[in-house]
């Protein structure tokens, strides 16, 4: 009895032998068939395949369809080509002969959706089915599904892929190709690079060091190692093995008497390559239809390389950039030295190095796989010349001055000229105005260049001073590290002025660290709150004074009954608290003032 088996899609997990079976459909301009039996389409043999329809040319340029070449790009290349039919059904089909029983096989193709996306919105996808019968046709022995293939917006050639395995006396199968879709706008595509190849084990052989590959200087030769080969058991139980050689990678030759899962390798003076055929039956070991072949072991010997070739000797300024430099082929290093031979390491990996003074450098080779170093080393010279040294500053200086620039050079002995963003030639500039100014410093060619932020400190504008009681207060409408005084000779950081009798005065405003003052007159005058004539020499009167500096002043004096006590008229004011030359008493007492016709109302304390 026989039963279908179903699966998805995959690759062989392990390592697969040469190919046994190729189908590339050929090569040529114009459109040709397939053989007689492989399809049920029909073959379009001069023009645009319909649906239902097929053609294998090097041909794509119909319905929109992406132009592209077959899938290793050659223009002349030819590829099956087909337009799905409008039902679903088998559209290829293909025996392969000359396989071995009891043996896994991997069949894979190239597939492409033919139609952009930009169509028929998208199109139908196409999705097609694999399947591998016995030779018979009655027992299917592995099939998979891609699965729905969309259009791409560029051609997109995929690889699919299906494992499988031959039953005991089975040589030959036959494979299928079926389109799961419909036809229509869409479920259009392209196959090509049709492979059987045996699927093994994947098997890597190493080194007593578990390297993979060893890579040999020149004068590490002759070299001999063991090498092992590693199976996964992910396909075979049992395993036999012939090991190979190569000289170059691409023609292998059985070694005889080599069928262990170790080989101890000759001496070997040249580039060498090792893989080993492995089956599960001695007898497949034969065939390359039968076995499978493991991951390649190079033993390489590397030459050592030439030095360096130098890009130049250098001569130039301490502040410019440009490194010294060689030139070495692909897969070649550069390390920096300070001698010829052995000497201190500087840099490694770099064609290019930038010392930091003034030399003579060595430039090694070294070859990025084995790290074989050249024999000699390339000599490069590098002078740096002295350039001037200047640090940038922030100034300031103040308002209404003229202030002085200068460059400060740390080493003025190397100095040649100058040469300032204002134009000027000279060592120093005398400059007004704030800003950002530069200057070049030379030394012969070569130069550095001094930054100097140059800021204003403001002189104080003042916009009010007024009278509070006994205290002058100033006001300015900007800020800054103001000082005041009411003399031009003492000054204070605080712009309030305590206890100040009433007078007129200069009020003097500056800059602490700049010399302008600014001043303006000030009529301090306030009304006492209260007096005390006792002869103390504190307060004995009632004192109005700087009224006298107002062009027009009239001052009464009451008890608190509204009897006129004192009075005065544009002259200056004191009282002592008396009335007819006889003391009056504690109490309040009220005061009608009028200056420059406005007039001031209140009372005062007279205390005993």
């Amino acid at each position: 009895m026989c039963f279908n088996t179903y699966a998805q899609l995959g690759f062989c997990p392990g390592n697969s032998g040469d190919p046994i079976f190729v189908e590339t459909f050929g090569a040529g301009t114009g459109s040709v068939g397939i053989p007689s039996g492989s399809t049920t389409y029909q073959l379009s043999s001069g023009g645009a395949p319909n649906d239902g329809f097929y053609t294998v040319s090097n041909n794509t340029d119909w319905f929109g369809w992406h132009v592209i070449p077959d899938h290793t790009g050659d223009p002349n290349g030819r590829m099956l080509i087909v337009n799905a039919a409008f039902t679903a059904g088998e559209f290829f089909s293909i025996p392969v002969s000359g396989l071995c029983e009891n043996t896994s096989y991997e069949f894979s193709s190239w597939m492409i959706n033919l139609l952009p996306p930009s169509r028929c919105n998208g199109g139908i996808p196409i999705n097609v089915r694999f399947e591998i019968w016995d030779s018979t046709n009655t027992d299917l022995l592995k099939s998979g599904d891609t699965g729905a293939i969309n259009g791409t917006s560029s051609p997109n050639w995929d690889q699919y892929a299906l494992t499988f395995q031959t039953k005991p006396g089975q040589t030959s199968v036959i494979l299928k190709m079926l389109n799961n879709g419909v036809g229509g706008c869409g479920n259009d595509l392209a196959l090509d690079d049709i492979v059987f190849r045996t699927c093994g084990d994947r098997v890597v052989i190493e080194d007593p060091a578990v390297n993979t590959n060893v890579y040999l200087c020149e004068n590490e030769v002759p070299f001999s190692t063991q090498l092992t080969a590693r199976p996964d058991f992910s396909i075979f139980s049992t395993h036999f093995y012939q090991w190979q050689e190569s000289s170059n990678g691409i023609v292998w030759n059985d070694i005889p008497m080599a069928t262990n899962a170790t080989y101890n390798t000759p001496n070997i003076s040249s580039q060498t390559f090792y893989r080993v055929k492995v089956a599960e039956d001695v007898i497949n070991l034969s065939s390359n239809l039968c076995s499978s072949t493991s991951e390649i072991f190079e033993i390489g010997i590397i030459p050592f390389p030439a030095a360096p070739v130098s890009n130049g000797d250098l001569t130039i300024c301490e502040n410019d950039p440009t490194p010294l430099s060689v030139n070495v082929p692909s897969g070649v290093i550069v390390n920096w030295y300070d001698a010829p031979t052995g000497g201190t390491p500087f840099l490694s990996g770099s064609a290019s190095y930038k010392p930091t003074s003034s030399g003579v450098y060595y430039a090694e080779a070294e070859t990025t796989t084995a790290g074989c170093r050249s024999t000699t080393r390339a000599r490069l010279q590098i002078d740096y010349l002295e350039v001037p040294e200047v640090i940038d500053e922030s100034l300031s200086f103040c308002e209404n001055t003229i202030t002085t620039l200068r460059p400060n050079v740390i080493n003025p002995s190397v100095v040649t000229a100058y040469r300032w963003n204002t134009g000027e030639t000279t060592e120093t500039i005398d400059v007004s105005n704030e800003g950002t100014y530069t200057v070049d410093v030379f030394n012969g060619t070569c130069f550095e260049t001094k930054t100097i932020t140059l800021s204003q400190i403001n002189n104080p504008e003042i916009e009010n001073i007024d009278s509070d009681g006994s205290d002058i207060v100033i006001t300015t409408s900007n800020t800054g590290d103001f000082i005041y005084s009411l003399n031009g000779n003492i000054f204070q950081s605080s712009n309030v002025f305590s206890g100040i009798e009433g007078g007129l005065y200069t009020i003097y405003v500056k800059e602490r660290n700049c010399s302008e003052i600014i001043t303006e007159q000030f009529l301090h005058f306030y009304v006492p709150k209260f007096f005390t004539p006792n002869n103390d020499g504190n307060n004995d009167v009632f004192d109005l004074k700087g009224i006298e500096f107002f062009s027009s002043s009239y001052v009464s004096i009451f008890d608190r009954y509204g009897k006129l006590l004192k009075n005065s008229r544009n002259s200056p004011f004191s009282w002592n608290g008396t009335f007819k030359n006889q003391p009056l008493p504690t109490g309040d007492y009220w005061y009608v003032i009028v200056i420059d016709n406005q007039k001031i109302t209140g009372h005062f304390t007279l205390k005993r």
